[in-house]
């Protein structure tokens, strides 16, 4: 479903789908494991994507990749795969249906060096004719939706979103999501929603509009901008995994909403805590639990008005506990001094 009429509907379908409401948690690496993923979920994201698999490593059954794209349990299981070969591409996309995926979602957006230099993620917009190699041989892999992630183009001397995206549609695409960035921008500047308004001038199915989507005004306007049928929110539900569920009511209703409860938040983060610790393990656990710590921090010191002082000696006595026991110990001081100064 595209058009006005899709912006006041509060479900659309990718294939034959059907998404819950118009906002979608972006797949950030290193972030939407499955433990936050299903949280954002519970909280009432319309659709969340598993972080970015490369597809070689999925099919050479590397541990990390397989739990990359564990599913959680809630809503569509969207798996997300980069890769520049045809055959790893095929073959990562029919392992991931096999284990339940029900839409693949092909990166061609990642501006990181390390994935770039590999001639994935968003540099594969320097070449729209492999690009489409890797969206067909995807496509004809698999019975499940096929969406794609992009950027604008490599720069702003190359701005070819709105021709991969008709092209990609042609193949048989499902849905597009784009970041209103080039690769080159990486994440400095702005977003430019408007220019994105291309890409739904050139496509029929449905659009996503991604980058800089901090806010509810910032989901109307990217919407207005950009004349997309839904939001995709990264970076802000970082340490606010209610976000994006905030914004789908809003889109519904008009009515914003506060962040949750001091207490609320400091459950949630927690709970999660604990979650990605038994999903990872400890040795990796910790390690990749703490920036979540950290984040969970600055959206509870943001929410009560601490003094940055205050949350950066909190910030340092918690992300450099040495056990689970001693960070949930700090955790939890931590969030009663952010009650008491705002009490204060």
């Amino acid at each position: 479903m595209t058009g006005p009429e899709s912006l006041r509907a509060k479900s659309w379908k990718i294939g034959d789908i059907e998404v819950a409401n118009r906002v979608l948690l972006a797949p950030m690496s290193g972030v939407t494991d499955a433990p936050f993923r299903r949280l954002t979920a519970v909280l009432g994201a319309g659709l969340v994507v598993s972080e970015m698999t490369a597809s070689d490593d999925l099919v050479n059954g590397r541990p990390m990749s397989r739990l990359r794209c564990e599913a959680t349990g809630i809503g569509p299981h969207v798996v997300q795969l980069a890769g520049c070969e045809t055959k790893w591409m095929a073959e990562g996309a029919r392992i991931a249906e096999a284990a339940g995926a029900e839409i693949i979602d092909i990166n061609m957006g990642c501006p990181a060096r390390h994935v770039t230099g590999g001639q994935s993620g968003s540099a594969l917009m320097r070449d729209l004719d492999h690009a489409l190699k890797l969206i067909e041989a995807t496509i004809s892999a698999v019975k499940v939706p096929v969406t794609l992630k992009m950027r604008l183009g490599w720069d702003d001397r190359s701005i070819n979103a709105p021709e991969l995206a008709r092209r990609a549609e042609a193949a048989g695409v499902r849905m597009v999501s784009v970041h209103g960035r080039t690769r080159c921008q990486f994440y400095t500047g702005t977003a430019d929603w408007a220019a994105v308004h291309a890409v739904k001038d050139a496509i029929s199915i449905p659009l996503a509009v991604n980058g800089d989507i901090r806010s509810f005004d910032d989901a109307d306007a990217a919407l207005r901008a950009s004349g997309a049928d839904v939001v995709m929110v990264g970076r802000a539900a970082q340490g606010r995994p209610w976000f994006p569920g905030q914004i789908a009511r809003y889109l519904e209703t008009g009515r914003g909403e506060s962040a949750p409860p001091l207490a609320v938040q400091f459950s949630l983060i927690a709970a999660l805590y604990d979650e990605m610790l038994a999903h990872h393990g400890l040795r990796i656990g910790l390690k990749h639990a703490r920036k979540h710590l950290g984040w969970a921090l600055d959206a509870a010191a943001a929410s009560t008005g601490v003094a940055l002082d205050t949350l950066k000696r909190w910030r340092g006595n918690v992300l450099t506990s040495e056990t689970p026991n001693a960070a949930r110990a700090r955790l939890a001081e931590a969030y009663d001094a952010f009650a008491c100064g705002a009490a204060a």
